[in-house]
This record gives structure tokens, sequence and C-alpha cells, in this order.
């Protein structure tokens, strides 16, 4: 190998880390549960005693999560995770289509996830969708007020790293959540970058619309991270059946979990 081809080598980025597998309970079909920003995968664990009793469930933690690994140099950008949770399904040498959750985030990589591996994925479940259009694509006015509010409260968390870490370990301790949130120096940068790089920066309605499998969302009818006017889009699409529960949050909490439950079968 030359020297141009040595510097190559040297410069192509290394191939994304498999991830750790948080949890791997039940028998039957496989559903492969994927976590959102600043959590675990803690985030199931109201979900998966509702399903464990039919299917597999294996539970991931995304790329610098929970115990998953942070390789320095890493972006966080939607391809990166994508390929990180690749590279863990790969591990699992599945014979049939899985069902593919998402919460949050989770839910945003899922979606991009099946519309590259469309051949791997049977169904699709996402949870609590944080899905934004860049308010220069929105013709509506109230809708691009309401969108361009959230993207300017993401920036101001990315920009004030103290105020957000306060922020969220007294919301944490509050609602006592453990490990369904944390944002702190050791999660920070892949925090930061996975805010900015997956939800501020998305092509999730894109994604929904290349995916041929069918698609369920599920989301808390006050759930302050959704855009409702980017709901009414995803909901005109045919393959998508969309369900508002009665909850207040955005977490994962029992009502949630039993309709995403009765949503599965």
């Amino acid at each position: 190998m030359g020297f141009w081809g040595r510097l190559t080598g040297w410069m192509r980025p290394a191939p994304a880390p498999p991830l750790h597998i948080a949890g791997d309970v039940g028998d039957g079909p496989v559903i492969v549960l994927v976590h959102g920003i600043a959590s675990s995968a803690t985030t199931f664990k109201r979900l998966i005693p509702l399903l464990s009793d039919r299917y597999r469930c294996v539970s991931i933690d995304l790329l610098g999560f929970g115990q998953s690994p942070a390789p320095v140099g890493a972006t966080y950008t939607i391809e990166e995770h994508v390929e990180a949770i690749h590279a863990t399904i790969k591990t699992l040498r599945l014979r049939a289509p899985f069902i593919l959750v998402g919460h949050s985030l989770g839910s945003l990589l899922a979606a991009r996830y099946t519309a590259v591996h469309p051949e791997q994925v049977s169904r699709l479940v996402l949870v609590s969708p944080p899905i934004y259009m860049s308010p220069a694509e929105i013709s509506d006015p109230m809708v691009r007020a309401q969108v361009g509010a959230y993207l300017r409260v993401y920036e101001f968390m990315r920009a004030n790293k103290n105020f957000t870490m306060a922020t969220a370990s007294r919301i944490s301790k509050i609602f006592q959540l453990g490990d369904a949130l944390e944002v702190s120096e050791r999660n920070w940068t892949p925090f930061m970058l996975s805010l900015q790089n997956c939800i501020e920066s998305q092509t999730t309605v894109s994604d929904i619309a290349a995916v041929s499998v069918p698609i369920d969302v599920l989301y808390g009818a006050q759930d302050q991270f959704i855009a409702a006017g980017t709901m009414k889009i995803i909901e005109q699409m045919r393959h998508v059946t969309m369900k508002r529960v009665d909850v207040n949050d955005h977490l994962v909490r029992t009502r949630l979990a039993r309709a995403v439950a009765r949503a599965i079968g």
C-alpha cells in the first residue's frame, strides 16, 4: 500500500462499535427496543414485562448512553447511531425480520434504521417521537412558530451546560427517574451532539414516508415535546396508525406502556 493508501486508511472513521445489550428476555418473535436521549434501556422497564410472555425483547443502550461505549471522536449523527444499532443487531444473528420500537430520540433513529434496512424490520413502533421539520418548510405560521420555539429551547440547552445538567438532576430526583434521565459530565458530549445532529437536524418525516412497513405512533396527549402540527402530517400517511394516549408527560410510564403493548398485540 502506497503513502496515499495508508493515509486514506488512517483517515477513515472507525466502524461503529456494538452497543451494550441491557436486556434479552422472553421467547417468540423479536422486538428490539431503542431508548431516547439522556436515558438508557431503563426506559422500557414497564413495557418489557407486558410483552416478554410472547415476544423476545432485546433492549439496548444507545451510543454514549447507559453502559454503551462513547468512542473518542464520535459525532453522534443519526448515521453514526444507526450504524452502531446495526452492528449490535448483527451480533444477534436474527433469522427473521423484527419489530423495532423507539422512544423519543430512539424513534427517530428507528425510523431511519427502517428506511436504510427495510428488509430487517417487520413493523415500526414510534413512542413519543419529537418529530420536527425545518421552520422554512412549514407554511402554517402557528406550527412554524411552535417548532421554532422548540429549536430555540434546544439551542439554549446546548449552550448552557451547567444549567441543563442541574435542571436534569433536579427533575430526576424529584420524580425518582434514576437512569431514565441523566445529563452529566459523563454523557454531556453524546447528549449535546445527539440533540444537535439528530433532533434539531432531522429528516424523520421523509424517513417515515420512505418506509413501507406498518407504523404505529403513540404519544401522550400533553407531551411537551410533541409538535402537533407535524403529527398531523404524519397521521395522513396511509401506513401510519396514530394513537394519542391520555398521559401528561414524555416518559413510558404505566399507562403509555400498556397502550404500546396493546398496539403491538
